[in-house]
């Protein structure tokens, strides 16, 4: 059996909404000492949904490839709905991460997490 399913392998080898968002309405970091993961997670907000969401990740394939996948899962949802992301829902819509990576799909949440949080704070302050 091979290491990475086809869908984590396609995530890594093209990863979609890869980069960032001037001006952004929420921006998340996160790392894991451990592994040396870092990701830092981009949103533009309209009316309560994600039109936009972009990612920088500094990690192995199974890093890159939940930031991928986890902003795939948010883009064009409501904020609330983006809140119950789950590292399970990225790790299964991945077709599944080797029990040792799994640690990169709670980054993935985290970092979106993150980025919701400082959404909700910026709205706070206007």
């Amino acid at each position: 059996m091979a290491l990475y399913s086809d869908k984590v392998m396609d995530h890594f080898l093209q990863p979609r909404n890869l980069g960032t968002i001037e001006n952004a309405d929420g921006v998340g970091e996160v790392g894991n000492a451990k592994c040396g993961d870092i990701m830092k997670m981009y949103l533009k907000i309209d009316d309560d949904i994600i039109t936009d969401v972009k990612f920088e990740t500094f990690g192995c394939a199974s890093a890159i490839a939940s930031s991928s996948m986890a902003t795939e899962l948010i883009k064009g949802q409501r904020v609330e709905d983006a809140m119950q992301l789950t590292n399970k829902a990225v790790a299964e819509a991945l077709d599944g991460l080797p029990a040792y990576k799994m640690h990169c799909s709670v980054l993935a949440e985290e970092a979106i997490q993150a980025a919701l949080e400082d959404y909700h704070n910026k709205m706070e302050q206007k």
